[in-house]
């Protein structure tokens, strides 16, 4: 697929460091897994770097203080991945002190594999690219399954969004450290950092930042959509082929952002968790499109206003870009650790009309990177036959949007596979809940 990259307005544009927000909403639900369990109560005050919530359980990772203050709020309120999710909110007191937690570390060069792990744990570091799956999880596979290479991607297909391409500009040497540190949690010798050739900038910069006898490569890889998917990317680089229904692990592979390798880098070498993020505020009726280093918890909407506003008609907001992202209601959402960027669409950049029925015509299956048939399993979503759905490859559907952007009948294909999964997901845990009453009453 080859999509309007639409770049230009954000990419030569510099990270700027977003206005200290007066308030924080900060979602206990910011990555894959269980939500964190908050640790503070309303009144508490709370230092910057501060443990508010506690991971619960390994798929999971705790939450800290963006800003210093006092907490105002413990409850529920809008979240940009849909409805409304359990969050803390803490009214600034404008100051940056630090929690005493936060300490520089001298010795990163000693950190064993286990300690990075439990570092990253502690910081709560998700992927940065967008599916923010915790990353002490990825560093951590079985023993039955050895690492032999990790990636670093700095592919960023996705258009508009420039956030993963001027951080490598800037801080070239930080994701680096950060990746070399990633690489010896998994004790392996071997990383490529794959950067899409329409970035060739950034493909230099990183060059350049490599210290003497690395074991790291820069690799350019070929302008495509989603050239950035994981295993597409591992497919370019290696020439693995991920199994059906597997992981990356599985051909003996990680995968990680170049956002996330910077994270590590802060978290092992200044000892400082997750608390904010660069994200990128584009599209035509934004009056200046910037890409802002945010803390995590300040409202889109105070964003929106920092770069200057709108200055013409908005059709569409989403978090993300417009092949993956997810159409926002009210700007008044939190930025979180998996949101790269905001976008706004004009009414003449998206497509109202009612979809057509189906005309059979190929386009979705010979578009899919993943060989699927999504009308196939789109008719099976539809009849509410979701392990039909799930035996066609529902779960092996990476949600790129390639077979809805060629459709010419506009079916609304990557909704209903996001919809079919989210039902999956709620009869196996159903199934789970009962199973486990069932041995309980045993």
């Amino acid at each position: 697929m080859h999509p309007p990259t639409s770049k230009e307005q954000s990419k030569d544009v510099g990270i700027t460091e977003a206005t200290l927000p007066e308030r924080v909403v900060i979602p206990l639900r910011q990555a894959l897994g269980a939500p964190a369990e908050p640790t503070v109560k309303v009144g508490d005050e709370v230092r910057l770097g501060q443990k508010i919530g506690e991971a619960n359980g390994f798929v999971s990772v705790p939450v800290h203080a963006s800003i210093a203050g006092k907490v105002a709020a413990v409850g529920r309120f809008p979240h940009p991945l849909g409805g409304e999710q359990e969050a803390i909110v803490i009214e600034g007191d404008g100051s940056e002190a630090w929690d005493d937690s936060v300490r520089p570390r001298d010795n990163v060069d000693a950190l064993t594999s286990d300690e990075i792990k439990s570092i990253v744990l502690e910081a709560g570091i998700v992927g940065l690219g967008g599916a923010a799956f915790p990353t002490h999880v990825k560093l951590s596979p079985p023993e039955s399954k050895p690492i032999d290479t990790a990636i670093l991607n700095g592919a960023e297909c996705e258009p508009w969004l420039t956030a993963d391409h001027r951080l490598m500009l800037e801080s070239p040497a930080e994701i680096l450290e950060g990746f070399s540190l990633i690489m010896r949690a998994l004790g392996c010798e071997r990383g490529i950092v794959g950067i899409e050739a329409n970035k060739l900038d950034a493909v230099e910069t990183v060059r350049k930042a490599l210290p003497g006898g690395s074991k790291i490569r820069v690799a350019a890889l070929q302008v495509k959509y989603p050239q950035g998917a994981e295993k597409q990317l591992i497919g370019a680089l290696l020439g693995r082929q991920v199994p059906c229904g597997g992981l990356p692990m599985d051909v003996g592979v990680v995968v990680q952002n170049v956002g996330t390798a910077l994270a590590v880098h802060d978290a092992c070498r200044l000892g400082r968790p997750l608390v904010r993020r660069v994200v990128t505020l584009t599209g035509n009726p934004m009056s200046r499109p910037t890409n802002f280093m945010v803390r995590i918890g300040t409202l889109v909407s105070s964003l929106v206003d920092e770069a200057g506003g709108l200055d013409g008609d908005v059709a569409k907001v989403v978090s993300g870009g417009p092949m993956m992202g997810m159409t926002q209601f009210t700007l008044d959402v939190p930025v979180i650790k998996g949101m790269s960027g905001i976008l706004f669409l004009g009414p003449d950049e998206i497509d109202v009309g009612e979809p057509d029925p189906c005309i059979r015509c190929g386009h979705c299956v010979h578009s899919c990177p993943m060989k699927l048939l999504p009308t196939t399993i789109e008719k099976y979503v539809m009849a509410g036959q979701i392990e039909s759905a799930v035996d066609a490859g529902l779960n092996d559907c990476i949600e790129c949007g390639s077979c809805s952007y060629v459709c010419p009948s506009r079916r609304r294909l990557i909704h209903y596979f996001k919809f079919g999964k989210y039902l999956a997901w709620e009869r196996k845990k159903a199934a789970r809940e009962k199973a486990e009453k069932e041995k309980k009453g045993q």
